[in-house]
């Protein structure tokens, strides 16, 4: 059995989801987003996501991780800051010595819809239909356990 910690980067609500596979099964364990205030300078926002991902991977000890591959925005600044808090997202597993692999989001969309170009609200749907007894606390929490969804569909084809 495999416990997976999906991770999606932002700086205004980071989502986390952690599922346990064994082989075709997927069990829930938790979900949850750590957001941060836009008027906190941008540096203690990251330091509020590190150390909430810390205290998440302390509490559910993980064995692997998967982020979301970044896609450009129109906005650079924007761009720039997603950037910012998707470094600290994907060093803080790295701290642990746990491998973050990432996935592009149309792969993300197609492993777990089906269609490459699904809406947040299909992801979502098929997120509590693959985990049963899911609820998740918000669509950054969704799509971080589709992103571990999608990495236990991918890790086993390796």
């Amino acid at each position: 059995m495999v416990r997976i910690l999906g991770l999606d980067p932002s700086l205004s609500s980071t989502g986390w989801g952690i599922i346990e596979a064994e082989s075709n099964r997927l069990r829930y364990v938790a979900d949850g987003f750590i957001p941060t205030e836009t008027k906190t300078p941008i540096a203690e926002r990251l330091a509020q996501i590190k150390n909430a991902l810390c205290d998440v991977i302390e509490f559910y000890k993980p064995d692997e991780a998967a982020i979301e591959q970044v896609f450009m925005n129109t906005n650079a600044v924007s761009t720039i800051k997603l950037g910012m808090a998707r470094g600290v997202v994907m060093m803080v597993p790295a701290l642990y010595n746990i491998s973050v692999t990432e996935y592009e989001p149309n792969k993300i969309k197609k492993a777990v819809v089906g269609v490459g170009k699904a809406e947040k609200n299909q992801v979502e749907t098929m997120v509590k239909v693959l985990l049963p007894g899911c609820k998740p606390k918000n669509n950054d929490s969704s799509d971080a356990l589709a992103i571990a969804i999608t990495h236990n569909s991918f890790r086993r084809m390796r």
